[in-house]
């Protein structure tokens, strides 16, 4: 049974916690991890990069000079892809990058993910962590509190807009309600730190 130290918001360590072994030592797939990051990645494009072609471009309606007689090469229209300001030849066009995942695999991948955060020892649980007002100041000392240093993300068990507000200042911590951790999320930070109930949160939905 994984253990892990519940710290205080000073980083004081004032518990030790059981995790669920479903999900915190949980076999490592890479290939699941890999195929649900690539799809994330996929799905956050837009899409709508676009370029005209010749038929789209303005002008060019009228034969720029005969046929024969001028010793210049034959052309057609002005918009051709070969005039300046002409259309372009397969250039991009709006599309859909939407990649869909099974379930199942987006959960072995998020799984082998908590894992691996496990097992690097970048997994910090917190006994509780609440704000009164939005302060960005709280934040930077629970972190340095905490020892935490580059990319990291916050969890909580339930919406906490005074904890969101305040992080939002910090461009190296993202933060959330632990339902809507992901893989990518998960993976692309050094430390992940989740408050006792967000663990209990992730244990009910995830197990």
């Amino acid at each position: 049974m994984p253990k892990v130290a519940v710290h205080n918001s000073k980083g004081e360590q004032v518990a030790e916690m059981e995790l669920n072994p479903a999900i915190f030592a949980a076999p490592i797939n890479q290939a699941a991890m890999h195929e649900v990051v690539v799809a994330y990645l996929a799905n956050q494009r837009r899409g709508t990069a676009a370029a005209k072609t010749r038929g789209l471009v303005s002008g060019g309606g009228r034969k720029p000079w005969r046929q024969k007689g001028t010793g210049r090469a034959r052309h057609g229209s002005t918009r051709s892809p070969i005039w300046t300001g002409g259309g372009v030849v397969f250039g991009p066009h709006p599309r859909d990058y939407t990649v869909r995942m099974p379930k199942k695999l987006k959960r072995a991948a998020l799984k082998s993910a908590l894992t691996s955060k496990y097992n690097n020892n970048e997994l910090i649980v917190l006994d509780q962590f609440t704000m009164e007002e939005p302060k960005t100041a709280e934040i930077v000392k629970l972190l340095n509190n905490l020892k935490v240093e580059g990319k990291a993300v916050l969890m909580t068990a339930e919406s906490a807009p005074t904890v969101y507000k305040s992080a939002r200042n910090i461009p190296t911590i993202s933060t959330g309600m632990v339902t809507n951790i992901n893989t990518y999320q998960v993976l692309n930070s050094g430390a992940l730190i989740l408050t006792k109930d967000a663990v209990a949160k992730l244990e009910e939905v995830f197990a």
